[in-house]
């Protein structure tokens, strides 16, 4: 069962191709475009949502202090 889990990620030419391809067949060529920029808007909202709440757990947490970087 474990060693299964690890064959997925495993993708070589075909298999991406393959899924391209279904992906074209299912959406069609026009919308994945306006897909993509869905997702990409999506994704830039997410960080700036996650930019925004470090501060407030600096302010609520006394004993914050930011990471040192590692001795070498």
């Amino acid at each position: 069962m474990l060693n299964s889990l690890f064959l997925i990620g495993n993708f070589g030419t075909t298999e991406i191709l393959f899924i391209v391809f279904i992906i074209v067949l299912l959406f069609g060529a026009k919308r994945i475009p306006e897909l993509f920029r869905g997702m990409g808007q999506g994704v830039r909202e997410f960080k700036d949502a996650t930019k925004d709440q470090k501060p407030e757990y600096r302010d609520q947490n006394p004993n914050y202090r930011d990471p040192q970087p590692p001795r070498a």
